[in-house]
């Protein structure tokens, strides 16, 4: 049976649960309770559940968007004439994202979550547009993977969200692109 569409109110409250939740998961990542999400929507947690069964499912939705709306600007910054900027302008947007979003580094290893396959995948795709044509204009060492890149996003945003220290997210995205960058000594290696 194929899913009828919603009622235009049913959308409304669907639409209010997921503004509600993208607040909610990015001030207090996935630990906050869905009653509270229900709250801040204006609804009760009945119409929580009718639209998502779990509060992984309402996570999942949520971090699809987001993933989305990364995968949409690494590639717009692909399109970009300068190779060096364009990466530098993906991490600044990685960078600003973490510091007031503190379920960014869940969003990028929630695992489990189906849904989130597909959406990480053209992350990764776009991620390695950018890091290969920042690598032909010298710009990010040779040796440097997508998933080596993405292992090091992942520590830098767990480090930021679980520091006390607000500025703490800058030095280590400084120290980051720094260690991206190839050495200025030709004879040294890693």
């Amino acid at each position: 049976m194929a899913d009828r569409p919603l009622r235009a109110d049913a959308r409304r409250n669907r639409e209010r649960v997921l503004e509600a939740a993208r607040e909610l998961f990015a001030a207090s990542g996935l630990a906050v309770p869905l009653d509270d999400i229900a709250a801040r929507a204006g609804v009760g947690p009945g119409t929580v559940y009718r639209h998502f069964p779990t509060k992984e499912a309402l996570f999942e939705a949520v971090t699809v968007a987001r993933l989305r709306d990364l995968v949409e600007f690494a590639r717009g910054c692909a399109a970009d004439d300068d190779p060096a900027a364009a990466f530098d302008r993906f991490l600044d947007r990685l960078t600003e994202e973490a510091a007031a979003k503190r379920n960014l580094p869940e969003a990028f290893t929630a695992v489990g979550m189906e849904g989130l396959v597909p959406v990480q995948e053209e992350l990764y795709a776009a991620l390695a547009v950018l890091v290969g044509r920042a690598q032909e204009v010298g710009a990010v060492r040779p040796e440097i993977r997508v998933p080596d890149l993405l292992v090091l996003l992942k520590a830098m945003l767990q480090a930021a969200g679980e520091s006390p220290d607000p500025t703490v997210l800058d030095r280590i995205a400084l120290v980051l692109r720094d260690g991206l960058r190839p050495p200025t000594d030709p004879g040294s290696i890693l």
